[in-house]
């Protein structure tokens, strides 16, 4: 009996091993070329004409990344807010420039998986995952109701013509485009969104006032609105509203708020640094944000922020290198 079953046993063992090998070979995704220098810092003639390579493009099979940080690469390729980043402190101090071409076939939806293979091979990222209890904000409409004015939809983005080519605008249904910047006197007005706490999403125009500054969105959904906040505030700031439409939004910020933001966000001085500790978490913010001017304008949003506790989901990174390998 023992004889005549071994073939059989033998063969399911082999399908069992192709099977196992096929599943990790379809699980591997990985760019099947990329490029990666060290980006050099805007000049101020760029910044004028608006012309900012930061943030990422995808357009057909091209990646596009400007500008971007380890931190912020490991941010995009794990789906984590800053907050949910921990490493070392110079995660955030060298921007990198990176050009790939995703396999035909991949969608726009597997440059995440992309990016982490990326890392894991170029910079020799190894991390592990951990919960861990964390100090929130719950943000929520107040009893009074939302005080907010709903924005117009967009306009209907124009269809592929049959000649189109990819890489044409009309050709193109990506969601993370590079954001346009234009400056006039002392205002900026940014279409899109960084990805790195700059933009809401919609059109933002932000005018400086003297000790001041004044900020008008359009489009801002709460969920953006939600990680704005974080940034300003001493916790992150989880959306709770259930307001599903997006809504335009002007704020007056203090010094003290965008010096918040900044160290949030890793900047100082006009310049991009190393965030302040495990990826620029807001541990370092206002420790009363009831007295800043931001949560003055939450209240009068009709919303409020409840401080409470509830486990996130941690990307803790165990080695990363400073430098890429060669390309």
């Amino acid at each position: 009996m023992l004889h005549k079953s071994a073939p059989r046993i033998g063969f399911i063992l082999a399908l069992a091993v192709a099977s196992a090998w096929a599943q990790a070979t379809a699980a591997k995704l990985e760019f099947e070329v990329a490029s990666i220098k060290i980006a050099v810092p805007p000049n101020p003639a760029d910044v004028m004409a608006g012309k900012l390579h930061v943030g990422m493009k995808v357009d057909g099979a091209r990646v596009d990344i400007g500008f971007m940080s380890l931190s912020d690469l490991i941010r995009t390729a794990y789906n984590v807010k800053s907050y949910q980043l921990s490493g070392p402190d110079w995660m955030g101090a060298q921007r990198f420039d990176i050009l790939a071409k995703m396999p035909a076939g991949s969608s726009q939806d597997q440059v995440p998986e992309m990016l982490q293979a990326l890392l894991a091979e170029r910079f020799k990222l190894a991390i592990h995952r951990d919960s861990k209890e964390h100090a929130v904000y719950d943000l929520v409409v107040a009893k009074g109701g939302v005080k907010l004015k709903e924005s117009p939809p967009d306009p209907e983005a124009p269809k592929p013509g049959p000649d189109a080519k990819p890489g044409d605008p009309a050709a193109s249904s990506n969601a993370n485009q590079s954001p346009q910047i234009k400056m006039s006197g002392n205002t900026v007005t940014v279409r899109g969104g960084f990805g790195m706490g700059v933009g809401l999403g919609g059109t933002t125009k932000i005018t400086m006032n003297g000790a001041t500054m004044h900020m008008e969105a359009s489009g801002v959904t709460m969920a953006k609105f939600a990680d704005m906040l974080s940034s300003f505030v001493d916790r992150p700031v989880m959306d709770r509203t259930d307001l599903k439409a997006s809504y335009d939004v002007a704020l007056d910020l203090s010094m003290d708020d965008l010096r918040n933001a900044a160290r949030a966000a890793g900047i100082g001085g006009g310049m991009m640094m190393g965030p302040r500790s495990g990826g620029g978490g807001p541990a370092d913010a206002a420790s009363d944000p009831s007295g800043s001017s931001i949560w003055a304008a939450v209240q009068a949003f009709g919303l409020k922020l409840d401080a409470r506790k509830e486990p996130l989901e941690a990307i803790i990174v165990d080695h990363l290198e400073k430098a890429p390998t060669e390309n």
